[in-house]
C-alpha cells in the first residue's frame, strides 16, 4: 500500500471523528448528557452506536485472521459474538434499563444495598475495561505499521488522543453520534473491497496472485472442550461488558432497550459475513501471513494484493479507515464506561470529574499496550470475554433473576471468578508457560460455573444478608413500562 494513501485515510477518519465529537459538545451540558445521553437515544441510533463500539479490533481484523489460521473452527467467534446479544435480549436488556442506574456498580449497589459490593464491582469493571482497551491499541499499532510504515506506537497514541478529545468534549451524547457513524463506516470499509475481490475472482479478471493451498498452517482442529469453552466465554462474557451494558442506560425505556438489542442482532449478522469472507479468501491467496505470524493483517493486505493498482490502493485506504474507526469506537465506549465508574467512585461525580477520569481511563492502558507485544487479536479479546463472564456476568444475571443473592455471595463470586480466570490468563498468556494445558488456555468452561456456584453457595449461607429493599428493586426491574408515545 502507498504510505501516503494510508496516512490520508487515518487523518480523514480521525478528523471526521473529532468533528462529530465536537458537534456533540454543543448539546452536552448536563451530567446526564455525559453519563447516559439523558436517556433519550432511540433504538436505531443506539443499535448503530452499539455496533460501532462492540465490533472491535477482534471483529474487524481478528476474526478474519483466525479463519485464515484455523478455518471453520474460528467460526465460533462470530457465532458467539452474535449469540451473546441474543442472551442480552432475553435476560438483561430491559431489566437493566429499568434499574435507572448510570453504571454497573450503581446497579449492584442498588440491588444489594452494599457499598462493599459497589467497590468490588468498580475494580472489576475497570480491570475488564483496561484489558479490553489494550487489544484495540495493539490493533491500531498493527494498522499504522502495515499501512504507513510509521512506528507502531504512533497508532496506539493516535487512538488515545482522538478518543480523549471526543469523550472529554461531549461524553456519552457525543460518543453516540461518533459510534453510529463509525459502525456504518466499518461495514462499508469491509463490504466494498470484498465485493470487488469477489467480482474480480468470479469474472473475467484475474487476481494479482495465484491461489495457494487451502490449508495454510496445518494446525490441528480445536477439540470439543476448546469450542465449548470459547462459546461459554462469548455468550456469557457479552452480558458483562461494561461498555455494552452502559448503552442500555441511554434508552428511554425497557421496550426501547429490547428493540435496540433486536436491531443489533441483525446488524451483527450482516457485518460478520465480511470478515469471514476475508479469512476464507486469505486461506487461498495469502497463506504466508499465517506462517509469518501476521494473520490479523489479512484484511489490510488482501485488497491491494488481489486488485492491485490505483483501485487496490483506494480500497486498501478504505479498509484502513474502517479499521481505525473500529479501534476508535470501541475504545471510546470503554473509556466512557470507565470514566463513569471512576468519576463517581473516586472523583465525586460531575462533568469535571468525568473528563479527568476519561483521560486516566485512556492513558493507563496505553502504557500497557506500548510495553507489550500484540497477540492474536480475536484470541486475546476472547480471554477478556472469559474474564468478564467469570466476574460481572454471574452477579448481573443472579441480581436480575434471583431474589436470594446477597452482598457476600456477590463479592465471593466475583473474587473467585477473577482469581481463577485471571490466574489462568497470566499462566497461559503473560508468562507464556510452555506446555500450558488446554483447560488453562481456554478457562471459561470451568471458571464461569465455579463463579456461579460460589455466588449461590455463599448467598444461601448468608440468607440473613438479603437486603430489605430486595422486593422493591426486583419489582422495579420486572415491571414493564409503557412505551413512549413518540417512539417509532
Amino acid at each position: 500500500m502507498n504510505p501516503v494513501v494510508g496516512v490520508m485515510a487515518l487523518v480523514i477518519v480521525s478528523l471526521a471523528t473529532a468533528a462529530i465529537g465536537f458537534y456533540g459538545l454543543r448539546i452536552s451540558r448536563t451530567t446526564g448528557d455525559f453519563y447516559v445521553a439523558s436517556r433519550t437515544v432511540r433504538p436505531w441510533w443506539n443499535a448503530s452506536a452499539i455496533g460501532g463500539e462492540y465490533l472491535s479490533a477482534a471483529s474487524f481484523l481478528g476474526v478474519a485472521g483466525l479463519i485464515l489460521l484455523s478455518g471453520t473452527d474460528a467460526l465460533w467467534f462470530p457465532v458467539g459474538y452474535t449469540a451473546g446479544y441474543l442472551m442480552l435480549l432475553l435476560f438483561v436488556a430491559a431489566p437493566l434499563r429499568r434499574s435507572g442506574a448510570y453504571t454497573i456498580p450503581d446497579f449492584t449497589e442498588a440491588r444489594l444495598d452494599s457499598r462493599a459490593v459497589r467497590r468490588v464491582t468498580s475494580v472489576v469493571v475497570v480491570v475488564v475495561g483496561w484489558l479490553y482497551i489494550v487489544p484495540q491499541l495493539h490493533g491500531a499499532a498493527l494498522t499504522i505499521r502495515i499501512s504507513t510504515g510509521l512506528p507502531a506506537w504512533v497508532g496506539s497514541a493516535a487512538v488515545v488522543v482522538v478518543v480523549c478529545l471526543t469523550v472529554v468534549a461531549g461524553g456519552m451524547r457525543s460518543i453516540t453520534f461518533v459510534q453510529a457513524f463509525q459502525f456504518w463506516l466499518k461495514l462499508t470499509a469491509l463490504a466494498v473491497p470484498v465485493l470487488f475481490i469477489v467480482f474480480t475472482l468470479a469474472g473475467d479478471g484475474e487476481a494479482a496472485v495465484a491461489p495457494a493451498v487451502v490449508n495454510p498452517t496445518g494446525l490441528a482442529p480445536a477439540g470439543p472442550y476448546q469450542n465449548i469453552s470459547l462459546l461459554v466465554a462469548l455468550l456469557f462474557g457479552t452480558l458483562g461488558l461494561p461498555h455494552v451494558l452502559v448503552r442500555f442506560y441511554t434508552n428511554p425505556d425497557g421496550h426501547s432497550a429490547r428493540r435496540t438489542t433486536l436491531i443489533v442482532l441483525g446488524l451483527l449478522s450482516v457485518f460478520y459475513l465480511f470478515p469471514t469472507a476475508y479469512g476464507l479468501v486469505g486461506r487461498m491467496f495469502a497463506p504466508e501471513l499465517a506462517r509469518s505470524g501476521q494473520p490479523d493483517a489479512v484484511v489490510l493486505l488482501l485488497p491491494g494484493r488481489l486488485i492491485g493498482g490505483t483501485a487496490g490502493d483506494l480500497l486498501s485506504a478504505l479498509v484502513v479507515a474502517g479499521a481505525f474507526a473500529a479501534f476508535l469506537s470501541t475504545t471510546s465506549g470503554l473509556v466512557v464506561s470507565l470514566a463513569g465508574v471512576i468519576s463517581q467512585d473516586v472523583l465525586g461525580g460531575g462533568v469535571r470529574g468525568f473528563r479527568l477520569a476519561a483521560v486516566v481511563s485512556a492513558v493507563v492502558p496505553l502504557g500497557f499496550a506500548v510495553m507489550s507485544d500484540s497477540l492474536a487479536l480475536a484470541g486475546s479479546v476472547g480471554l477478556v470475554f472469559a474474564f468478564t463472564a467469570s466476574t460481572v456476568c454471574p452477579v448481573l444475571l443472579l441480581g436480575i433473576w434471583w431474589r436470594g443473592l446477597t452482598d457476600a455471595g456477590a463479592i465471593a463470586g466475583m473474587v473467585t471468578g477473577g482469581v481463577l480466570c485471571g490466574g489462568a490468563m497470566v499462566w497461559g498468556t503473560v508468562l507464556g508457560a510452555p506446555g500450558t494445558p488446554f483447560w488453562l488456555a481456554q478457562p471459561a468452561a470451568w471458571t464461569v460455573p465455579a463463579a456461579f456456584a460460589v455466588t449461590v453457595f455463599v448467598s444461601r449461607a448468608t440468607k440473613h444478608r438479603i437486603p430489605r429493599t430486595m422486593a422493591r428493586i426486583m419489582t422495579r426491574l420486572h415491571t414493564p413500562e409503557r412505551p413512549l408515545a413518540t417512539e417509532r
